[in-house]
């Protein structure tokens, strides 16, 4: 969990100096040696602040859906495969379907419960979306459980020690990736959080350590989905440092997304989610469950000839 939050630390800082960079100035250079302490002290500054809530808000939800918030993000780091059999079960990829479809609850309990128009429609449009990207989510990852038969992350690992899955399904990395952009609330799908449109979305009415709770679970999400991705398409041994340079390189491109495209309009996205990545998700899905039954098949009629 530490090591969790320390790479949130670094990974804001990462982004904080990558979008410098994107805009032609410097990122925080200031505090100590480039900059590094700067998340840090960040953090001491936010939860030092003076902790304000809305009069009319629902006091106890407001409170505890930005830790319920954090709790969930960190919980589905749970089922990352490690060797030690202590957390590596079989249903890792049912459970982090579990997880991400209750974080749905918290964004939707933080925007009601502040009483506000904005935060409210912020929390609106994250359920609509999240609901709308866990069809697409779910069933890609169906599709490799068909292929691979089990939901343990390790077999992932074991299937790519030769060949990774990015290069004979680029497609499906493309639409795996997107998907993550819109389960984060990330550019180009922020709406949960447009500040354009809604101050600061579902987050607005947050200030000192409820803002930074919730700001630790998205950065938290960000790095778990980049984490999974390397998993999923990337093969590697979780215990190699090329590993971590995967994790590494799909959170720099999660902020380097944010760095280039505009905000979608959200009818788009909508579309997006239900006319072109459900139907292509869907096709993925046969088409691994008709080669799943070829190769059993060609598997039976080899030993069938053998013996």
């Amino acid at each position: 969990m530490i090591c969790v939050l320390v790479g949130v630390a670094f990974l804001t800082l990462l982004e904080r100096k990558v979008l410098g960079y994107i805009q032609i100035r410097k990122g925080p250079n200031k505090v100590g040696l480039m900059g590094i302490p700067q998340p840090f002290c960040d953090a001491i500054k936010l939860f030092t602040k003076e902790q304000t809530y809305p009069l009319l808000s629902n006091y106890i939800s407001y409170y505890f859906s930005p830790i319920f918030s954090l709790f969930l993000s960190l919980l589905v780091w749970m089922c990352i495969p490690i060797f030690v059999k202590l957390y590596s079960f079989n249903l890792g990829l049912l459970f982090f379907l579990c997880c991400t479809s209750l974080g749905v609850y918290t964004v939707m309990i933080a925007g009601w419960s502040s009483n506000s128009n904005y935060a409210l429609l912020g929390g609106l449009r994250a359920v609509a979306q999240t609901i709308s990207y866990e069809v697409s989510l779910a069933l890609i990852l169906l599709s490799f459980v068909f292929l691979i038969g089990g939901f343990n992350m390790m077999d992932f690992m074991i299937y790519q020690s030769n060949l990774w899955f990015l290069l004979i399904l680029f497609p499906m990395a493309l639409v795996w990736f997107a998907t993550c952009l819109a389960e984060t609330n990330r550019t180009p799908f922020d709406f949960a959080e447009g500040e354009s449109e809604l101050v600061s979305g579902f987050n607005v009415e947050y200030s000192s350590g409820g803002f930074a709770l919730i700001f630790l679970a998205e950065y938290a999400s960000i790095l778990f989905m980049s984490l999974l991705f390397s998993v999923i398409f990337l093969g590697g041994n979780i215990y190699d440092l090329t590993f971590y340079l995967k994790v590494t390189f799909i959170s720099f491109l999660f902020i380097w997304v944010r760095g280039t495209l505009p905000r979608f309009r959200y009818d788009k996205l909508m579309y997006l989610a239900w006319k072109c990545f459900l139907p292509f998700s869907l096709n993925y899905l046969l088409f691994f469950i008709g080669l799943k039954i070829l190769l059993v098949s060609f598997m039976l009629l080899i030993i069938i000839s053998k013996s």
